[in-house]
């Protein structure tokens, strides 16, 4: 079987096209859908086996990151996308499409009394930062996107990632559930560097390694199906060996990016 892919897109999304070719590259068909016709037409999910969220600032990112696309989700879209991921079905959210996951509820609870479980805040230097990054994939992670993968190097760029969660609590119930899913680790270093040296007192990485601050250098969450990924930054900005930012100094030459893998194994999954 051949997965079709929806590629959902709002006012601001701009990397939808990226997505789309990331997601064809492994092996799939895909669509790209205007929120509004979604709205419009919600059994336009049927014919679907994998939803994408893609990156770039939806609605201007105004109010805050993804809240006003995710508001359209939450209170018009919710039992559609409910059944769309008890159905089996994949959901994908990349850097806005994180922050609209993380504000959906498809994550975590966001609706209890204390607050939501967790949000994304603003990058602790308190900027927008764009550089590539060294993630690791959490080992108790059963999440069906990183099959098979341990590590990748890639880009990032975003203001508002910073993953925080409400309490020390929550952070336990999250890694008990298997739900972190990428962490930030340290760039490579020299042999006689010593790694440990760059996490402070409370296991999280300085900057730039961990770019923007966030709790347990947390990059993705996923949910407890193991369906739902959600991570900050890019993986399709790096599906194509030349896109690596030192492809011409590395002695062997893959013929595709590390992260190519995160899309085929969406497509495999329904093979």
């Amino acid at each position: 079987m051949t997965p079709n892919v929806l590629i959902l897109r709002a006012p601001g999304t701009n990397c939808d096209l990226e997505t789309a070719y990331a997601f064809e590259k492994a092996g799939a068909t895909t669509e790209r859908i205007h929120i509004n016709r979604l709205l419009e037409n919600p059994t336009l999910f049927e014919p679907f086996q994998i939803l994408c969220f893609p990156g770039g600032f939806s609605y201007g990112d105004d109010v805050a990151s993804g809240r006003i696309l995710a508001n359209q989700i939450r209170f018009h879209l919710a039992e559609q996308l409910q059944a769309f991921r008890d159905a089996g079905k994949l959901i994908l959210g990349i850097c806005n499409g994180f922050q609209v996951l993380v504000k959906t509820g498809l994550l975590f609870p966001v609706d209890e009394p204390e607050g939501p479980w967790a949000t994304l805040a603003w990058n602790d230097c308190g900027r927008f930062q764009d550089r590539w990054v060294e993630l690791t994939v959490h080992p108790q992670s059963k999440n069906v996107f990183l099959r098979g993968l341990e590590r990748m190097y890639i880009p990032m760029a975003h203001a508002e990632g910073r993953f925080v969660t409400r309490d020390a609590q929550t952070l336990a119930q999250l890694e008990a559930n298997g739900q972190i899913a990428l962490q930030y680790s340290p760039l490579t270093m020299p042999r006689w560097e010593d790694a440990s040296e760059k996490y402070d007192a409370n296991g999280i990485l300085a900057f730039p390694d961990n770019p923007n601050g966030a709790i347990a250098n947390i990059a993705g969450v996923g949910d407890e199906t193991g369906r739902v990924l959600g991570l900050m930054p890019h993986p399709e900005r790096h599906i194509d060996a030349t896109q690596h930012p030192q492809w011409t100094r590395r002695r062997e030459q893959p013929g595709e990016g590390e992260c190519l893998q995160v899309f085929r194994n969406a497509v495999e999954f329904f093979r």
